[in-house]
């Protein structure tokens, strides 16, 4: 396992738990260079997921890519790293138990603005505008009334 500080490649396990869903193991590692520590995530290999986007093209998923999205929907935002990760998990499972292994991005997205909407409206909002494309006022007016409608 390549270091993040300073790319040396040997590290040692000074920790090994299950996270608290009992999908991954959490490693603390030691470089053996330069003595930092940093935290490493064991998973199960599954199938891959391709994800068909909106122009037709196809690429795996990318549980990263959804993260960063989460993410910048929720810049400045009082909700925590953990609760997107939890997020992310909980789509990426979702879509590792449909049968199909094609999965849309509309489909990501809606699973992704599903969670949001319960946790941060703002957030909901913020992701709605880039998933839905608005191409102007009246559409993004749309969104936000259906979101007030449905308090």
């Amino acid at each position: 396992m390549k270091c993040p500080y300073c790319n040396f490649e040997e590290s040692k396990v000074t920790d090994s738990r299950p996270t608290d869903d009992f999908t991954k193991i959490r490693r603390r590692r030691e470089c053996l260079n330069c003595n930092k520590r940093f935290t490493t995530f064991e998973i199960v290999e599954t199938m891959p997921i391709i994800v068909i986007k909106k122009d037709k093209s196809r690429e795996s998923f990318d549980r990263n890519k959804l993260l960063n999205g989460l993410l910048k929907a929720c810049e400045k935002r009082p909700v925590s790293i953990s609760t997107l990760e939890k997020i992310a998990n909980d789509i990426e499972i979702n879509l590792q138990n449909l049968l199909d292994r094609e999965i849309t991005s509309d489909l990501i997205g809606k699973y992704a603005m599903d969670a949001l909407k319960n946790i941060d409206e703002v957030s909901y909002v913020r992701f709605a505008s880039v998933y839905r494309q608005f191409k102007d006022i009246n559409t993004f007016m749309e969104e936000l009334t259906k979101l007030i409608n449905n308090k």
